[in-house]
């Protein structure tokens, strides 16, 4: 039970990799704090539904991304980069509406009830592990949830357009100055995050039902992340994101009746004991 329990911990984690991580890098860029971002998961994952059905569940992950994307930098172009020198609480008010929208949208579109994704045939196996056998689907969403946490730090570290972004996210102005064209870059860095939220949707399928609140807990929970791990830390995303998944699943099966709390409750000690997060900075 408890091998079980741990594993699940691990793919909720690495699910919550991808989905915090396109909102760490958002708000690094653009220092927005993107409340659309589950609507954005929630449309990449019945996009990736209707694709699944029609054609494969292969193609689903390739094209859902590629349209949040696309999604992505025409949010940036034009509600972002228009709204970067508002009030702060104007562009959250922008990004809450954006997600009333896209709810009402899927649900004009694919109704009000709940749909599930097929497992690839591929992976319709289970895999011994420590006496228990696993859901290799599930096995497979730890390997893309760890895939990325480390493509996108080698890509930040050691690529140019990498070090662009870290430079952006620091100082913009002097990084413009120096011939960067921030507004191109911050487009991309939105469609990123829009992409990943859009993958995230498309894995999460075949082991959460598709739904059009389905964008709110998992909403919840990678804020929770992003703060712990402290505002546009990446690393500190990854951290928490699996401190998290691990709390939410040896929670519901040890502790049933305070496992909501849980994550609020670290939350809160880790604000207590260091305010800007487990690897953020002070600004």
């Amino acid at each position: 039970m408890l091998t079980v329990s741990l594993m699940n911990g691990l793919v909720y984690g690495a699910l919550l990799i991808i989905m915090s991580s396109g909102l760490a890098l958002i708000y690094g860029l653009r220092r927005v704090v993107n409340f659309a971002h589950g609507a954005l998961y929630m449309l990449g994952a019945y996009i990736g539904y209707t694709i699944a059905i029609h054609t494969s569940f292969w193609l689903a992950l390739l094209v859902a991304p590629a349209v949040m994307m696309a999604l992505g930098i025409l949010l940036d172009r034009y509600g972002f980069r228009l709204l970067q020198d508002r009030e702060p609480l104007n562009v959250m008010l922008v990004t809450f509406g954006l997600l009333l929208i896209l709810e009402d949208l899927v649900v004009f579109i694919w109704g009000k009830g709940n749909h599930s994704l097929f497992t690839p045939e591929l992976l319709r196996f289970s895999v011994p592990i420590l006496g228990s056998d696993l859901p290799a689907y599930r096995l497979a969403v730890m390997f893309v949830g760890f895939a990325v946490a480390i493509g996108l730090t080698l890509w930040l570290r050691y690529s140019r357009a990498g070090l662009f972004v870290r430079a952006s996210s620091t100082d913009p102005l002097t990084t413009s100055m120096q011939g960067v064209n921030t507004d191109r870059l911050s487009a991309f860095i939105v469609g990123l995050g829009s992409a990943l939220a859009g993958l995230a949707g498309v894995i999460a399928g075949p082991f959460l039902s598709l739904s059009p609140h389905m964008s709110s807990d998992v909403l919840i929970d990678s804020f929770v992340v992003v703060v712990i791990g402290g505002l546009g830390s990446l690393a500190g995303a990854f951290i928490a994101a699996l401190l998290l998944g691990m709390m939410h699943a040896v929670g519901a099966v040890y502790l049933p009746e305070v496992s909501v709390l849980l994550p609020f409750i670290f939350m809160i000690a880790v604000l207590i004991w260091k305010p800007t997060g487990l690897l953020g900075s002070r600004t």
